[in-house]
């Protein structure tokens, strides 16, 4: 099957300069990456989060960039065929597709001249920035009204009824909704929130998935997400998350989850963000009560009754933590007006290198993490944030499950007493079936020596 796609939305109007471009780049080493992440796009709604496995069933798929006088054309070669109705390709598939050519292509040729790596703090900042201003994502003038919802690919029907229902009060507040794009977690708010939209008469409703190539084939887009922007790394993501939100709400999830409550909280606790009100929700059902648990001792002896400030727990009432983030809305605003900060980014939220610094899931770096509580707290949340990051790595990327299977587990190591609360940890996630979606058997990545 051979189909042809013309470009929507900010792809629609390109130089011949800017075409050429796209072409030498897709026939040059990104072409690999745009096409793996298309074949993701293509693959919304898929039932499997190993990246290999989507990857593997296609092996046949090619996408190239056709040239025509005001711009270009996408040309799919044996594409999935359950994403085309009645011989068209489903609309918010078509959408994502130039989603993926503008960031992977356009925002490569334009912005990185250098590897992300070789970025220092300020540039690593204004990339994220640059790359959202080109999908248009930022809305300047426009008051908060951003919630970012994390939370589990693999969660079960209560809990993904749980979350639909906190979108769906966020939804009647005229809230809006961005997540990781994925399923889950990441799709039950902005069901919800849609809903919610819907009978508040909302026109225009927004549902931002932001992902990372490394991450896009194993959690695809769900059909909801009608703004897609897809960051470099898994560090450009979690930044994008944090300076574009005005809030945060956290549902059950596994290690990406825990990977991601690390990460805000090793910012929070910065000397710096004393003053910035961002509100941090962990909310579930009644029945996801032990995970909120062991995830609250995790936090309160590895980093202390201070990072335990910086968020809180709300069990089984979704209408409260609608309102406590409509309310704290008022406060972002309030707080950026005063010291003349934009509304559509965080510019004045302090993060530190560490925090941005792209870090590589491989043995070598995953057994040389400094894993024990002699170093500032902010470092040891960055350093066991990497430990999580690397086990989604080890878990459902391309690159970390052939690195396991040709290697083995990662092996970590560290001071007894924390490494023991990680095992801990992430024995909870399997005993309730976090790592893997239901059905599937968990083999862990990973082996911890204490």
């Amino acid at each position: 099957m051979i189909s042809h796609i013309s470009p929507v939305g900010s792809m629609a109007l390109l130089s011949q300069l800017e075409v050429n471009q796209l072409k030498y780049s897709a026939s040059c080493e990104v072409y690999q990456l745009f096409r793996n992440c298309s074949l993701a796009v293509l693959k919304s709604g898929s039932h499997t989060d190993s990246s290999k496995e989507i990857l593997e069933q296609h092996k046949d798929f090619q996408i190239n960039v056709l040239h025509q006088e005001r711009g270009v054309i996408l040309e799919l070669l044996n594409p999935p065929e359950d994403a085309y109705i009645d011989g068209e390709l489903i609309r918010g598939m078509q959408d994502h597709l130039f989603s993926v050519l503008r960031d992977l292509l356009y925002v490569n040729t334009q912005l990185q001249p250098n590897p992300p790596s070789a970025f220092n703090s300020e540039q690593a900042t204004s990339l994220v920035f640059s790359i959202l201003r080109n999908a248009n994502v930022l809305k300047a003038g426009v008051e908060p009204s951003v919630v970012v919802c994390w939370g589990g690919h693999s969660i079960n029907d209560i809990e993904f009824a749980y979350t639909r229902e906190v979108g769906n009060q966020l939804g009647l507040r005229e809230l809006n909704i961005c997540t990781g794009c994925g399923p889950g977690a990441m799709e039950g708010p902005m069901k919800g929130a849609a809903v919610g939209h819907a009978k508040q008469r909302v026109n225009n409703g927004r549902y931002i998935g932001l992902t990372e190539p490394g991450i896009i084939a194993a959690e695809p887009p769900n059909p909801i997400v009608n703004e897609l922007v897809i960051l470099p790394d898994i560090e450009k993501r979690l930044e994008a998350f944090v300076r574009f939100t005005h809030s945060i709400v956290i549902f059950p999830g596994g290690p990406g989850t825990a990977e991601e409550l690390l990460y805000i909280l090793g910012i929070m606790m910065h000397p710096e963000n004393k003053r910035q009100p961002l509100p941090i929700v962990l909310t579930g059902p009644a029945s996801s009560v032990d995970y909120f648990k062991a995830i609250d001792d995790f936090i309160v002896n590895t980093l202390g009754q201070e990072a335990q400030q910086h968020y809180q727990i709300i069990i089984d009432d979704a209408p409260l933590v609608a309102k406590l983030i409509k309310k704290s809305m008022r406060r972002v605003k309030e707080y950026r007006k005063a010291i003349g900060d934009a509304y559509s980014f965080n510019w004045t939220l302090k993060i530190d290198h560490d925090f941005q610094v792209p870090f590589i899931p491989n043995h070598e770096n995953m057994a040389n993490l400094v894993l024990h509580r002699d170093q500032p707290k902010d470092q040891l949340a960055s350093n066991l944030r990497r430990v999580f990051s690397g086990i989604v790595g080890g878990n459902v990327k391309d690159e970390g499950i052939k690195s396991i299977e040709e290697n083995g587990p990662f092996l970590l190591t560290g001071e007894k007493d924390l490494m023991q609360r990680v095992d801990k940890l992430l024995k909870s996630f399997i005993e309730q079936g976090r790592m893997k979606l239901p059905g599937t058997v968990y083999t862990p990545c990973y082996k911890i020596k204490t």
